[in-house]
This record gives C-alpha cells, sequence and structure tokens, in this order.
C-alpha cells in the first residue's frame, strides 16, 4: 500500500463526499424560499453530515487496521485498548460527542428520525378543555419543526467538523 494515497488507503473519500453533499444541501436550502423544500434541504444536510461522522469512524478503523466494515467509537476504543493502544483522535470526537457541535450533529440527526416529543406548551394546550381541536392541530404543526437548525447553523457544525477532520488527519501518523 505505500503507493497509495491517504484518501485511498483510509477510505477518506467517503467522508469528504458526505461533507461536499451537506454543502452542497445547504446552499439549496439557503437559495429555495418554500418552506418545506427548505426543511426537506436543512434535514437532508444533517444526514450528510451525521454519514461523514459515520464514514470518518470508519476512516479511523481502517488507520488503526481494524477489520471493521460500521465501527463505533466505543469499538475502537475497546479494540486498541486490547492491544493496550490509545486514540487521541478517538478521545476528541468522544468528549465532543458528549458535549460540543458532534452532540448537536447527532441531536438533530436524532430527531430527523423520529418525531420530536410535543413541548410542553403543547401537552397543556391538549390538556385545556376549552381549546377547540382545530386550535390545536395549528399549534401542533406551527411547533412541529421549530427544532431543526437553519442552514447557517448546519454550515457551521460543518465547518467545525471540517476542521476537526483536518486537525485528527495531520496528527494521525503511520505507525
Amino acid at each position: 500500500m505505500a503507493g497509495k494515497t491517504r484518501v485511498a488507503k483510509y477510505q477518506a473519500d467517503r467522508t469528504n463526499q458526505k461533507l461536499y453533499f451537506c454543502r452542497l444541501f445547504c446552499q439549496s436550502a439557503g437559495s429555495t424560499n418554500d418552506k418545506q423544500l427548505y426543511q426537506a434541504h436543512c434535514e437532508t444536510a444533517i444526514f450528510h453530515l451525521y454519514g461523514a461522522f459515520l464514514a470518518f469512524t470508519q476512516e479511523l478503523g481502517y488507520f488503526y487496521n481494524l477489520n471493521m466494515p460500521a465501527p463505533t467509537l466505543s469499538d475502537i476504543e475497546q479494540a486498541l485498548s486490547e492491544s493496550t493502544q490509545v486514540s487521541p483522535e478517538i478521545q476528541r470526537l468522544q468528549q465532543l460527542q458528549q458535549q460540543g457541535f458532534l452532540a448537536n450533529i447527532e441531536r438533530a440527526y436524532q430527531r430527523c428520525l423520529y418525531a420530536v416529543p410535543p413541548d410542553t406548551v403543547v401537552d397543556e394546550q391538549l390538556s385545556n378543555d376549552t381549546k377547540q381541536s382545530s386550535d390545536l392541530i395549528v399549534n401542533v404543526v406551527t411547533l412541529s419543526n421549530q427544532w431543526l437548525p437553519d442552514e447557517s447553523t448546519i454550515r457551521e457544525w460543518r465547518q467545525q467538523f471540517l476542521e476537526l477532520i483536518e486537525q485528527l488527519r495531520a496528527g494521525m501518523v503511520e505507525f
């Protein structure tokens, strides 16, 4: 593998591709005035951004010569600890997954997959017998996508992740 580029050797092209797709969908979101299309583009950007995280995790697995087609950070950490190795990349990603932009990306991704629990405001409205049901439907629909980050927030997360990946790749030395 001496002649292979880093991209080919560690499958970094998939990480790069997912980051590129995220950027394209943020651009599409920013250029539409249709609210549903905007939401669709933002959700798709989030899917690709989370996909970049998964692809980078796989890239780390390849870097550490682990035979794991779909590793998690915990999988890599466990495999390395069995051979008394520690990955500074995994430690940094885990920190950001607990508290940081990766935690935000993961939370947004989960919210794209599953219905957001109703806000307490909606719960209070549902328990109020004096409200008419048509008013409740309008309020629920209005609140249903307030959790979705706008495309500028997604762009910011993408940029933070891109910078982190570049830093981590620069520190990843052949062993």
